[in-house]
């Protein structure tokens, strides 16, 4: 009995050991090939659970995913003015053909890059020597991306790649220009700044000559208007102490010899050195002779 057990625990390992040998899972995120004594047999690109040959053959999985090919510095390629310029570029592409990337790369990644990126520099060469500075910096950077994409996923397809994109990170001048086309950069920014200013200077000054002239101009008319409406009022004041003197000639010179005396004896500290017959003093003596009646 122990021994139809054992045999039966022994055949069932086995028999797992041969089914584990005999299943994979292909995920969705995954492409495998199925080899057989090293030659590929099969091409698995649908997800799910597959059964193979244990021992005879074996599988191997590949990432269907889009990948990215970077580049580590940038490179240096010549624009058709003969300018070097500094391309710091990167690639998206995925597997489109499993059994052609396996008998083209051996499904070595590495390898698949290394051609991608020779492809790639390889076009980009042709490209910018077809164009000046400005076109790939700014002016035609979407056109030449469309034909660098398209030439360069021509060819990534004879080794079973699909190229979906290459983008021009940076495009710059080399480190030694640069510097030299900075500082040609911050003199004309400069030049511009100062002409601005100066018309700014310009313009300032015409606007405050214009105040200031507005100004006087102004100034004056207040002043002739006023001088206006006073020799008016003296005009009526005169005319009316004309009439009031000629109605009462004593009394008027009285009011204003009274007033006259107000004026002059404002404060107590106020002194006045004058004869004692002088004419100020003409009602102040009426008044004390008129006291003394």
């Amino acid at each position: 009995m122990k021994m139809n057990f054992g045999g039966w625990a022994i055949g069932t390992i086995l028999l797992l050991i041969v089914v584990n040998l005999s299943l994979y899972v292909v995920d969705q995120r995954q492409t495998a090939i199925v080899l057989q004594l090293g030659e590929l047999v099969d091409v698995k690109t649908e997800p799910g659970l597959y059964l193979k040959m244990p021992l005879l053959q074996n599988v191997r999985f590949f990432d269907s995913r889009i990948l990215t090919m970077d580049s580590v510095e940038p490179e240096r390629f010549i624009t058709a003015e003969k300018k070097n310029v500094m391309v710091d570029a990167f690639v998206k592409w995925r597997i489109s053909d499993v059994r052609q990337y396996y008998i083209s790369v051996k499904g070595d990644e590495q390898a698949a890059q290394t051609r991608l990126m020779q492809t790639v520099n390889s076009i980009m060469r042709e490209e910018f020597g077809k164009h000046g500075v400005n076109d790939v910096i700014s002016g035609e950077r979407e056109k030449i991306m469309v034909v660098l994409r398209e030439k360069a996923d021509a060819d990534a397809r004879k080794i079973g790649v699909e190229v979906l994109d290459v983008r021009l990170k940076r495009v710059d001048y080399p480190v030694e220009i640069s510097d030299s086309v900075y500082r040609r950069m911050e003199a004309e920014r400069k030049r511009v700044a100062n002409e601005l200013r100066a018309t700014g200077n310009a313009e300032s000054e015409k606007i405050r000559a214009d105040a200031d002239r507005q100004r006087e101009v102004i100034l004056a008319n207040a002043y002739r208007d006023a001088q206006k409406i006073k020799g008016e009022g003296d005009a009526k004041a005169a005319a009316i102490y004309a009439a009031a003197f000629s109605r009462n000639p004593e009394f008027y010179a009285f009011y204003r010899s009274m007033d006259a005396y107000k004026q002059s004896f404002k404060n107590k500290s106020d002194v006045m050195v004058l004869d004692p017959s002088s004419a100020f003093f003409k009602y102040l003596k009426n008044s004390s002779r008129s006291g003394s009646k």
